[in-house]
């Protein structure tokens, strides 16, 4: 009798150490599952790709309702060793690792976009003239009167002069400052702030939206 009873304890003690145990593997691929769900597929990037962004920033609602786009912030992907990067024009024009670039933006929504027939047109060659270009606007300031010139440098107007200097491809048609929608009152405050009584209607600007809508990109990515 005493000996079956410390069978049946000993098989009882067995049973829940193996429910134990698959619980916690249960628990544990759960968490993987998650975790991975939480961080985007970087398999599949390409340098060179393009990413866009709702930005927190101060201007970011006024350039989304001026260009009616969801999006108000971009940057050229790079990868650096085996990292990844997001080459931007912030304050000032540098390269961001991608987690934190992600982090940034609004719900940490973001959308890649790639050259069609990349594999013809970005040769290693050529990237690496994109990114020789590049480093000739690393620590530029951001320019917040959005001027055509290289003094300074926004963030579209960053990366559509480097693909044009590099592949003389236009991503997106340039603008004047006078095609976008600058009636809504937090733009028209915004355009005060920064220009006073003299808005220069007529400069040449090219937006995130231009190249967001551009036929030459196709969508890789939307997280």
């Amino acid at each position: 009798m005493k000996y079956n009873r410390h069978r049946t304890i000993n098989r009882y003690l067995w049973i829940s150490a193996v429910f134990i145990w698959a619980l916690l593997i249960f628990v544990g691929i759960g968490i993987l599952l998650l975790q991975d769900k939480s961080k985007p597929p970087l398999y599949l990037l390409k340098d060179g790709d393009l990413i866009f962004q709702t930005s927190k920033s101060s201007q970011s609602r006024a350039i989304q309702l001026a260009t009616n786009s969801v999006y108000s912030h971009m940057g050229m992907v790079y990868k650096k060793n085996a990292d990844w990067y997001v080459f931007e024009a912030v304050q000032t024009v540098r390269l961001t690792p991608l987690e934190e670039w992600i982090q940034r933006g609004k719900s940490r929504h973001f959308v890649v976009k790639r050259l069609k027939n990349t594999v013809k047109i970005l040769t290693p060659e050529k990237l690496a003239v994109m990114k020789n270009i590049g480093k000739g606007f690393i620590g530029k300031n951001y320019d917040i009167y959005f001027s055509w010139s290289d003094k300074s440098m926004y963030c579209s107007e960053l990366v559509w002069k480097i693909f044009y200097r590099a592949l003389n491809i236009k991503i997106g048609e340039l603008q004047h400052l006078k095609d976008f929608n600058l009636t809504d009152p937090s733009v028209r405050d915004k355009l005060i702030e920064r220009y006073g009584n003299e808005v220069p209607y007529d400069e040449l600007v090219i937006s995130p939206k231009a190249m967001f809508s551009s036929d030459l990109l196709k969508e890789i990515m939307r997280e």
